[in-house]
């Protein structure tokens, strides 16, 4: 078993930054990829941004120039840091570990981006 735990939502203002984490810890023999999704009030989850094992990451469109995803291995935590928010990122962002032959989900953290 593997557990998510996720720290780092909260409520921010336009323009502003968070830093999302997301620490991994159980029975983890090899980590092929992190990454976070996120889900607003309405809509499907959507992607974030990921990371491989090697280091690869791989953004959505609304995300880059503006979020950076990162990963510490020997932590097997993964980050999210997020410049230049806007209300539209306002959502319940998810965690998400691939195994390989399993994935694992962490419990979201909301992230409020308002005035």
């Amino acid at each position: 078993q593997v557990q998510l735990v996720e720290s780092g939502g909260g409520l921010v203002q336009p323009g502003g930054s968070l830093r999302l984490s997301c620490a991994a810890s159980g029975s983890i023999f090899s980590i092929y990829a992190m990454g976070w999704y996120r889900q607003a009030p309405g809509k499907q989850r959507e992607l974030v941004a990921g990371i491989t094992s090697g280091g690869s990451t791989n953004y959505a469109d609304s995300a880059k120039g503006r979020f950076t995803i990162s990963r510490d291995k020997a932590k097997n935590t993964v980050y999210l840091q997020m410049n230049s928010l806007k209300p539209e990122d306002t959502a319940v962002y998810y965690c998400h570990v691939d195994l390989g032959r399993v994935d694992y989900w962490g419990q979201g953290t909301e992230v409020t981006v308002s005035s």
